[in-house]
């Protein structure tokens, strides 16, 4: 499937009703850190704290009434878990949502809280796949993969495309790379509205499968896995995998220490509550200030949902 600019422009007029517009912000303190003219787009402020209700949101306005009545599932241990609940409460069906027993309490509750329908299994993914596909034998229920669809992809989209609708002339875009669903949706948005836009994403060295995968041409595993950007841990999919090898300019690595870095001074200049996850781009513009010194950044901020027990391990 290809997804056109006027699949996006359809899907930002259809999913409008339910989501925010959410706000560009910039920061002098951090533009003078940066030498770089800096725009971020603050998804921390979207409905469920992400901007996983785009994606979420359009595929499940996709479906057919007689699949939607049927409920739709996923499994997910975040933001997308979220998403599916709100869709479905939005809506008037059901979500039933795997989540592994390692999920945060907070997301756990969060989901419940918009009416998803939990079902613990064990942390990993053969498990999260079977109990799954056992609850989508006997409900009907569609499954809504939390990145590796088009349809939640082209949802995704729409966050640049906003970003480009109000800064004209970015030089560069970044995002987060985790399963490729934003960054996916960034680089089309790109393609279509702002072509001269250059794209980076930001990827964890404790999760570092996608810089992999867009040299490899396959979808690589991460040589180990260990970092506090929890939303950052999935591979790609076979749907991300071409998108993001044949429009990213590159995937830029950071350290936990520099996630933290970037997030204290977000928290601490911004005044602002962003996830660790969401701060990965950000952290890479500071390890490479060089290539952005004088330019005109945007930054997705993609999320804002934090356990606040972490945030003293976190801000030291």
């Amino acid at each position: 499937m290809t997804i056109s600019k006027s699949d996006i422009e359809q899907a930002h007029d259809l999913i409008r009703p339910f989501i925010h517009k959410t706000q560009i912000m910039t920061c002098k303190t951090i533009n003078e850190v940066t030498g770089a003219e800096v725009y971020f787009k603050c998804e921390n402020f979207q409905k469920i704290g992400a901007f996983k209700i785009r994606g979420g949101m359009h595929a499940s306005l996709k479906l057919s009434k007689e699949d939607l009545h049927k409920g739709i599932a996923t499994h997910s241990s975040g933001n997308h878990a979220q998403a599916i609940a709100f869709a479905a409460r939005a809506l008037g069906t059901k979500a039933y949502i795997v989540m592994p027993a390692s999920s945060p309490a907070v997301k756990v509750d969060a989901v419940k809280g918009y009416g998803g329908i939990v079902t613990i299994c064990e942390p990993n993914q053969k498990a999260r796949e079977e109990t799954l596909q056992q609850i989508v034998d006997e409900t009907g229920a569609t499954f809504i993969h939390p990145y590796n669809n088009y349809e939640v992809i082209t949802g995704q989209a729409t966050c640049a495309k906003e970003l480009y609708e109000e800064i004209n002339d970015l030089d560069y875009i970044l995002a987060p790379v985790g399963g490729g669903g934003l960054l996916s949706g960034t680089l089309l948005a790109t393609q279509y509205f702002s072509p001269s836009t250059v794209v980076y994403a930001g990827e964890p060295e404790g999760a570092a499968d996608a810089v992999l995968s867009i040299h490899s041409g396959m979808i690589e595993s991460a040589p180990y896995v260990k970092t506090i950007a929890d939303g950052l841990l999935t591979t790609l999919g076979d749907k991300t995998l071409p998108i993001i090898q044949k429009y990213v300019k590159d995937i830029l690595l950071v350290s936990d220490n520099d996630i933290k870095a970037a997030l204290k001074m977000v928290y601490q200049r911004m005044k602002i509550v962003v996830e660790p996850s969401a701060i990965v781009p950000f952290a890479a513009v500071l390890n490479n200030k060089s290539l952005f010194q004088g330019k005109k950044i945007g930054i997705i901020l993609s999320g804002g949902n934090v356990d606040v027990t972490k945030l003293s391990e976190w801000l030291i």
